[in-house]
């Protein structure tokens, strides 16, 4: 900084990139966050990521993680991708999206920042210049793309069509992925769904999953990352679903996640959605598992981690014919009266600090 401030620039090294590009498709059972595992678990068998610590290689360290392949995921699905980066020990990610992708979801933030006005949020005139400039990005929608002769460090190809299982990360470390198959029947006394690798489709779906199957056999820790998911959940019932199931109901936000909120019992073993699972962050001793809300809720039901043929049957029946209900996410300039919610600041008014800006 003290560099930048002396003589105005900041001259800095690009990093070079790593090319992830997926083919195929997703396959039933298989969710986004078992192609987050597919990343590592392939990295593995290429022989550009190791899990020991000793002589540790890991190809996508300090690097750029591109991802390819995946145009038509809403945005709010390319956050699970690009979240877990941070774990493969990326200096960043870009991931190619569609233009019609990228526009659906700068018209729902135009909306909730026009609400936020509304609502009287600080500072008005900043939330306005955002709004414009989302606004004349619409009106003329450009993506970065990478050159056609880029060059990349490494070069990684998934076959969607060849992920017929969910895909783990084990006790503890985010790159020790295994596939459901190698872990099935292991003891789970603790569960978590949560953090910011969730969306509201996810809990819909595990709510499903729990649906009429009684109390859990393992603790579940429920934690939606936002309160305008937790206040849609409720008012489409699926909080009344994991309450009847016993679940723990978290204030929205990160909770166990952090490793500071809140802690699960010493020497537990845990299955998360978070996006880590160092030694003694969810708890003392605790080992954890990371996977799929979808898969989380199942574990939650059984107390234990369940078989390929579990999973994928339940799956069938719970989640994959629901997939349109249960996988919507909140465009806020499709709901009706949301632009007045909670108004305090006047259309006026609020007409005045747009047009000023």
């Amino acid at each position: 900084m003290a560099f930048a401030a002396a003589i105005g620039a900041m001259p800095l090294d690009m990093p070079e990139s790593v090319l992830v590009k997926f083919t195929g498709s997703l396959q039933p059972g298989v969710t986004l966050r078992d192609v987050v595992n597919a990343i590592p678990y392939v990295a593995i068998q290429q022989g550009l990521l190791t899990v020991a610590k000793e002589g540790k290689k890991n190809v996508f360290n300090g690097r750029i993680m591109e991802i390819e392949g995946l145009p038509d995921l809403k945005l709010e699905q390319a956050f699970e991708l690009t979240d877990a980066t941070a774990e493969r020990s990326c200096a960043g990610s870009t991931i190619k999206l569609s233009v019609d992708t990228v526009s659906e979801y700068l018209r729902s933030n135009v909306a909730l920042l026009k609400n936020m006005i509304a609502r009287g949020y600080g500072d008005a005139r900043t939330l306005a210049r955002r709004i414009r400039a989302m606004e004349a990005w619409l009106a003329d929608p450009q993506l970065l793309e990478a050159d056609a002769d880029a060059d990349y460090a490494a070069v990684i190809e998934i076959d969607l069509d060849a992920i017929t299982e969910p895909i783990v990360a084990c006790p503890n470390d985010p790159d020790n992925v295994k596939t459901l198959s190698e872990v099935a029947g292991d003891r789970i006394d603790e569960v978590f769904i949560g953090s910011c690798m969730t969306n509201i489709g996810h809990y819909r779906a595990a709510a499903n999953v729990l649906k009429g199957q009684g109390e859990n056999a393992a603790r579940l820790w429920v934690c939606p990352p936002t309160r305008m998911d937790e206040e849609k959940l409720k008012e489409e019932g699926y909080y009344a679903i994991f309450e009847a199931a016993g679940s723990r109901m978290e204030m929205p936000g990160c909770s166990l996640c952090m490793g500071n909120q809140a802690r699960v019992e010493d020497n537990t073993t845990v299955f998360s959605t978070s996006t880590r699972n160092f030694n003694n962050r969810l708890g003392n001793g605790a080992q954890v598992y990371l996977g799929s809300a979808e898969l989380a809720a199942v574990c939650a039901q059984l107390g234990r981690i369940p078989s390929k043929e579990e999973y994928l049957a339940i799956a069938a029946e719970k989640i994959d014919p629901y997939g349109d209900e249960l996988y919507r996410y909140l465009n806020f300039d499709q709901i009706e009266g949301f632009e007045d919610s909670g108004r305090v600041v006047s259309v006026e008014e609020e007409a005045r600090v747009l047009a000023e800006v």
